[in-house]
């Protein structure tokens, strides 16, 4: 933490009394006004009025709280913690552009904050409650202009709302920049307090951190967006699962109330005369009795918009009762209905009198939501159905208002979220990374008293973050002390960062062999048949000159290499499990030409030259024939380096007794006869001969490798 501790906690206690007086006068006026019965909220002051002395978290806290705690008496209230927070986030912006400095500017902001609290407020109300004009102290003059001619109770609640909300807005405005005019300086001055992870900076070191601007997009947007995009997810997931799980459970309260009221007109009918109802409709007995009832039973709820009693036959739905409604009238007895479309997968079951479940469909009689019970003769028979239909538009004005409150108790906590990650931004990552930029950048290493005072700077910072920010800090800080010290160590450095190279270069070719779908065995295995070649051709004395200990040890160490240049080559080439094509052969045939170029590229970082020298000769030529006919360039006997020479056999003997993709592996006995009958025209005739020569030592490698992978299986076992 920053060396002023104490300092901080005393900033968190005041901020914490800044927020208490805001809520208290926000909830106090809002009260008097109440109860003087006049026609004004006044319950913002507090919350501009914070906004404009500590910023625009403390106000967002302030306008978020005031609605909650309002929520105690009249729980609505919680959804319009939007409507307080945006009006708490426009006075904070405002009052960082100066509005709030010259009158002109202060009455322009009037305006902004009646479409807030107006304008939003009564559309927010609009959704919530329906679209009957308010009857709040509003509603009176909402009538007024509905009458006068603007048929729209939206349009005329809205327009009441915001003129209402001018003199509001008006007033709280005005009282906002009063009290804010009055209070001390030192006072306002307390709540200017930016150094909240890191000691306190001057005024103008603060200015000097704000400087720096990025080459790009700045970090402080990349965290709002990041935060915005999170948050926007995680309420698009809870609200879909939200708005699923209310919708199942609006659709399940309205399939059981269907279901009683068909219980109920079940019980209003006869089912033994059916029959009797189809053919005289209103003149059989009971007829007209059973009609009203029904009647009463639709009228009973305003979501139920029809009931009917159907017989369903092959030829479509015959009516047995179905009562006149206000906007439709009723179709006579015996009348045949025809199907529609989204009844026809139940109709089955419908003609064998079961059960079926809720139907729901938009076609002929609108958006409707049917519960078809089967009606039961004396005998248990299903002679006809008695049907209900919800009308889906009251489900689903419902449910609209339910997404309106979740997305309104949303957006508030949303911002509220969003603004303390903001403000964490500022003060826990931006302000720290632009101070140790600041000084940083100005540290200069010309002389010890200014790479002193450099060093002192820094450390006067004191950022405490807590996290990776204040680990950078500590890293800065002792980069700084130890500057001297690394500079004197380069030399070391660089040392170990050649070594790094040279094992980076085998690392290479480990990488290679593993896209080639070979194992480390082949390169195991190839570096190990060099050296029996090269013992062998030494205990024969053949090319004694020039198998000296250190030529034998470069060849033995660059034997990993020789295909280096396959880095080079498409998967689809190198791991083709059949006859490659002239182009593909062609292609593959370059890997010599690739490798030699790619050990040359390292030369200019590494001392030893002779190593690289012997692994360019063995990259480039393993592949030339000892009578011309190889490649790249067809050199032929002596004109081929001795080291190519030696890995020729060696790394064609390996793949012939390795398994690869496009072929299987060869006996070690095949093997080696395909060495020797390549013996002086694929390989030079002493070096396979030396290699013949030394069969038992070539056998004890391909032993010892299979006995590794033996031993490695077994470990493997559970």
């Amino acid at each position: 933490m920053p060396k002023n501790r104490q300092m901080i906690w005393k900033k968190l206690g005041q901020y914490f009394l800044l927020i208490l007086a805001g809520i208290a006068i926000n909830l106090g006026l809002s009260k008097l006004v109440n109860a003087l019965g006049l026609p004004m909220y006044l319950d913002s002051i507090g919350t501009i009025l914070v906004s404009m002395v500590g910023g625009f978290v403390p106000g967002i806290v302030v306008g978020y709280a005031t609605n909650l705690l309002k929520a105690v008496f009249d729980f609505n209230s919680i959804y319009y913690c939007a409507i307080n927070v945006l009006i708490a986030v426009l006075a904070a912006r405002l009052h960082q552009k100066r509005w709030f400095q010259r009158w002109g500017k202060t009455m322009l902001s009037v305006p902004l904050f009646a479409l807030i609290g107006g304008g939003l407020g009564s559309l927010l109300t609009w959704v919530l409650y329906g679209f009957a004009i308010g009857d709040d102290f509003t509603g009176p003059l909402a009538q007024q202009i509905y009458d006068a001619g603007l048929k729209n109770g939206l349009l005329a609640q809205m327009s009441s709302s915001i003129l209402y909300d001018l003199l509001d807005k008006l007033i709280t405005v005005a009282a906002a920049v009063l009290i804010y005019k009055v209070l001390d300086r030192r006072f306002k001055d307390q709540f200017r307090y930016h150094s909240w992870m890191q000691n306190q900076l001057s005024r103008e070191d603060y200015r000097e951190a704000h400087k720096f601007k990025p080459k790009g997009v700045s970090l402080r947007t990349k965290i709002v967006l990041i935060e915005t995009l999170a948050i926007l997810v995680i309420a698009a997931v809870t609200t879909g699962i939200s708005y699923s799980s209310f919708h199942e459970a609006m659709i399940r309260s309205q399939v059981e109330m269907a279901n009683g009221v068909t219980r109920v007109l079940i019980g209003n009918m006869d089912g033994d005369r059916v029959d009797e109802y189809l053919t005289l409709g209103d003149d059989a007995p009971g007829y007209r009795e059973s009609e009203a009832a029904m009647n009463q039973v639709r009228e009973s709820s305003r979501a139920i918009k029809y009931v009917y009693v159907y017989q369903i036959r092959e030829d479509g739905c015959h009516v047995v009762f179905d009562p006149d409604t206000p906007d439709t009238p009723g179709e006579d007895p015996g009348t045949v209905i025809p199907f529609d479309d989204a009844f026809k997968a139940q109709l089955p079951a419908l003609l064998k009198g079961e059960n079926i479940d809720f139907v729901i469909s938009n076609e002929t009689y609108g958006w409707l939501l049917s519960v078809y019970t089967p009606v039961k003769n004396s005998e248990g028979k299903t002679v006809c159905y008695a049907c209900v239909d919800i009308d889906m538009t009251e489900i689903w004005e419902d449910e609209c208002r339910f997404l309106a409150r979740i997305l309104s108790l949303f957006i508030s906590f949303a911002v509220l979220i969003l603004a303390g990650f903001l403000w964490y931004a500022e003060h826990g990552v931006i302000m720290p990374i632009n101070s140790m930029a600041n000084v940083t950048g100005s540290f200069a290493f010309n002389s010890e008293a200014e790479r002193a005072e450099g060093a002192e700077q820094i450390h006067k910072l004191g950022i405490g973050t807590k996290d990776e920010i204040e680990n950078l800090y500590e890293a800065i800080m002792k980069t700084t002390d130890d500057s001297v010290r690394y500079i004197a160590e380069s030399q070391e450095k660089n040392d170990i960062i050649n070594r790094m190279q040279e094992n980076l270069i085998i690392t290479m070719a480990n990488l290679v062999e593993s896209r080639d779908q070979s194992t480390g065995d082949h390169i195991k295995n190839t570096a190990e048949y060099t050296r029996i070649i090269m013992d062998e051709l030494k205990k024969e004395g053949h090319y004694t000159d020039q198998l000296t200990d250190e030529y034998c040890a470069d060849v033995f160490r660059s034997a990993p290499l020789h295909d280096i240049g396959k880095i080079h080559i498409p998967d689809a080439v190198l791991n083709k499990p059949g006859k490659l094509t002239d182009e593909e052969f062609a292609l593959m045939k370059k890997h010599t030409i690739y490798g030699g170029d790619v050990i040359e590229k390292t030369r200019p970082a590494s001392a030893n030259i002779s190593f690289l020298d012997v692994a360019k000769d063995l990259a480039t030529y393993h592949h030339e024939w000892w009578n011309g006919r190889g490649y790249p360039e067809g050199l032929k006997g002596e004109e081929i380096p001795l080291s190519a020479r030696i890995m020729a056999v060696a790394d064609v003997f390996d793949a012939l007794v390795s398994k690869r993709c496009y072929k299987p592996g060869f006996g070690f006995e095949k093997s080696m006869e395909i060495i020797r009958e390549e013996s002086g025209t694929h390989f030079d005739p002493l070096v396979a001969g030396a290699f013949l020569n030394a069969a038992d030592e070539v056998r004890k490698v391909l032993e010892d490798r299979e006995r590794e992978h033996e031993n490695e299986e077994e470990g493997k076992k559970p």
